[in-house]
C-alpha cells in the first residue's frame, strides 16, 4: 500500500504546492531553481484560469500560478506527457500575466517580471544528449548577452534525475529526490528529518487526507495511470507502426539515398497514422479528455477534435 502520494498527479501536485497552507514549500522549492540572486520571500496564489483579451475564447488554466511581494508572477506547470509544442505553450501562457499588467490612461509600459516553470515527466527531444537536467532561458542578443531580464522560463527535466540520497549535492538536489521517488518512499529518509522539506512528506501522508481528499486523490491518481498506459502503449505502437512502414517505403528504392530516405518518411508516416488511430480508440473508450489526448499521443487538440467530429 502507498504511504505517500504520487506529485505526478494534479491532484498531489496542488495539494504539496498549491495550498496557501503550504506555501512556504513552494516559496522554498522556487527560490532553490531561481537561485540566490531572486529570491521570494512570500507568495499569494491567484485565480489559475484566464481568459485572454480582445474577445479570444481559447482560455488558460495554469497548475499553480502566483505572485510575490514585488508583484513579480510565476506560473508552476507539471506537464506529464509528452507535448510537441510545449515551449510554445509556456510561451504563450507567459503573455497572461503580461497583458494582465497594462493600465488604463497613461502608462509608461513598466513590467514586472514573469517567470514560467516546467516540471516535466519527460525530456525535449533536442536534449536527449545533453546532461543538464535544469534548464534556465532568458532573451539574449546576438553576442549572447542578456537583453531582457523580466521574462525568465525554467524547464525541469524529472526523467534525467538519478541521484541517490548520497548524491545530493544540494537543497535543490533534495527537492528534486522528493518529487522524483516520493511515491515509491515507504519511509521518511534521515537526511530530510530537519529540513523544510520534512514538512512536504508530512503533508503527503495518504493516511493524513480527510475522506473527500482520499477520494479526489484516488480519481486524479487513476487518471495519471491510464494516461502513463495510454502513452506507453502509443509509444511500443507507433515504434513498430514506424519500422514496418520505413521497410516497405524502403524496399520500393533502387538507390541507397532513396531507401534511406523511404525509411524516414515510413516512420514519419508510421508514427502519425499510429497516433491518430490510438486516439480513435481513446475516443471510443472515452476516458479522458480531448486536451488529455493531444498529451498523450503527440497529435494537436484541434487534430483530436477532428478526428472526434470524424468519428461522431
Amino acid at each position: 500500500m502507498d504511504i505517500f502520494i504520487n506529485p505526478y498527479t494534479d491532484f498531489g501536485f496542488k495539494k504539496l504546492f498549491g495550498e496557501e497552507k503550504n506555501k512556504h514549500l513552494l516559496i522554498s522549492f522556487l527560490n532553490d531553481l531561481l537561485g540566490e540572486t531572486e529570491q521570494i520571500v512570500d507568495l499569494s496564489f491567484k485565480n489559475t484560469e484566464h481568459l485572454p483579451d480582445g474577445g479570444v475564447s481559447r482560455k488558460a488554466i495554469f497548475d499553480v500560478y502566483c505572485v510575490n511581494e514585488k508583484d513579480e508572477h510565476f506560473i508552476v506547470e507539471l506537464q506529464k506527457a509528452k507535448q510537441n509544442y510545449f515551449k510554445d505553450r509556456t510561451v504563450y501562457y507567459a503573455t497572461f500575466p503580461i497583458q494582465q499588467q497594462a493600465k488604463k490612461g497613461d502608462w509608461d509600459f513598466k513590467l514586472k517580471a514573469v517567470y514560467c516553470i516546467g516540471i516535466l515527466d519527460f525530456v525535449f527531444r533536442e536534449d536527449k544528449a545533453s546532461m543538464d537536467v535544469i534548464h534556465t532561458v532568458q532573451l539574449k542578443d546576438q553576442h549572447n548577452q542578456l537583453f531582457y531580464d523580466k521574462l525568465k522560463f525554467i524547464y525541469v527535466e524529472m526523467p534525467k534525475f538519478s541521484k541517490s540520497l548520497a548524491q545530493l549535492e544540494s537543497h535543490c538536489d533534495r527537492w528534486l529526490y522528493f518529487i522524483k521517488n516520493l511515491a515509491s518512499l515507504e519511509d521518511i529518509p534521515e537526511l530530510f528529518k530537519d529540513d523544510i522539506i520534512y514538512q512536504g512528506f508530512e503533508t503527503a501522508r495518504i493516511a493524513a487526507l480527510d475522506h473527500q481528499e482520499r477520494e479526489y486523490y484516488q480519481s486524479s491518481l487513476k487518471e495519471y495511470r491510464d494516461l502513463y498506459s495510454v502513452m506507453k502503449t502509443a509509444r511500443e505502437e507507433g515504434i513498430e507502426k514506424g519500422r514496418e512502414e520505413g521497410r516497405e517505403e524502403g524496399r520500393e528504392e533502387g538507390r541507397e539515398e532513396g531507401r534511406e530516405e523511404g525509411k524516414e518518411e515510413g516512420k514519419e508516416e508510421g508514427r502519425e497514422q499510429n497516433k491518430e488511430a490510438t486516439a480513435v480508440n481513446l475516443i471510443r473508450m472515452g476516458v479522458l479528455s480531448d486536451q488529455q489526448m493531444a498529451d498523450a499521443v503527440g497529435l494537436s487538440v484541434e487534430k483530436v477534435r477532428l478526428l472526434r467530429e470524424s468519428f461522431e
